[in-house]
């Protein structure tokens, strides 16, 4: 034992460096906890900025994973508004779009379809034309996203609305769909008065008019083939198919894009 301090380890040549008590006290002021202690803000949002970087990296994978399956390239500017979106995917905070039901009609039990009554409401619109229609649904729902995703003037992430919509339309005899889609994203009823501007030009704020539906659901991908044979399958569940538009139809997607047994509806509208 020498004055002044006790020596750690072995004090001969090749041996490990000697470590006294006031060395101690000077490393301590410069040890893990103290340095956790002092810079603990910073150290925890390092910690912090690491996981968000990694989870966006692995949803960023998994939706690029999906997107190939549907020919869409998924870019990285996406990750932001896809780790948003799943943060905020909480079912009991998705706002449902408002209507009033006017009949229910339903054999042996099961329901058939439902007409209802929607509300003059804004909008926000995106014009797709892709190849497929999964194209174009998955392209623009990812443009909504960036707006829903604080892209847009109040920089707020505005939240979701369901369904999500797309405008289809067919050929008057009703046997095959055109390329051209709108994809749209009902504004909540707090931004209904004022909405955000977007910062993509390629999305309207769009009011339509109060309309008359009538709904049908179903489940599973939606493609031409699914879509064709939904709307084949309601008009001939309806008394009256020519009171509603031959050409116009939409689909109501209560799930995301990327979801394989998605809950939709197929929508006939009534004729003004």
């Amino acid at each position: 034992m020498e004055t002044g301090g006790c020596r750690m380890g072995g004090a001969g040549p090749g041996g490990p460096a000697a470590i006294t008590l006031e060395e101690l006290d000077g490393l301590a002021e410069e040890s893990p906890d103290s340095a956790y202690h002092s810079h603990g803000s910073s150290l925890e949002e390092e910690a912090a900025e690491r996981m968000d970087d990694e989870e966006q990296e692995r949803l960023l994978n998994y939706w690029q994973s999906v997107g190939r399956g549907h020919q869409v390239d998924v870019p990285r500017d996406m990750a932001e508004p896809i780790q948003q979106l799943t943060r905020n995917n909480n079912p009991q905070e998705r706002q449902s779009i408002p209507f009033t039901l006017i009949q229910r009609k339903e054999k042996l039990g099961d329901l058939l379809y439902e007409k209802r009554q929607y509300g003059k409401a804004k909008w926000a619109c995106i014009k797709m034309k892709e190849k497929q229609y999964e194209q174009s649904i998955c392209l623009g729902f990812m443009k909504l996203m960036r707006y829903i995703c604080e892209q847009n003037s109040s920089g707020l992430y505005l939240g979701i609305t369901v369904p999500i919509v797309t405008i289809v339309h067919t050929n008057e005899a009703q046997s095959a769909m055109t390329q051209a889609v709108t994809v749209a994203y009902y504004l909540p009823e707090v931004l209904q008065d004022e909405p955000p501007h977007p910062f993509d030009s390629d999305i309207i704020i769009e009011e339509w008019p109060a309309t008359i539906v009538y709904s049908r659901s179903f489940r599973g991908i939606t493609n031409e083939d699914s879509i064709m044979r939904e709307i084949n399958l309601l008009a001939a569940i309806l008394e009256s198919p020519e009171l509603c538009l031959r050409d116009t139809f939409i689909i109501a997607g209560y799930t995301n894009p990327a979801a394989a047994n998605r809950h939709n509806e197929i929508w006939f509208l009534q004729r003004p």
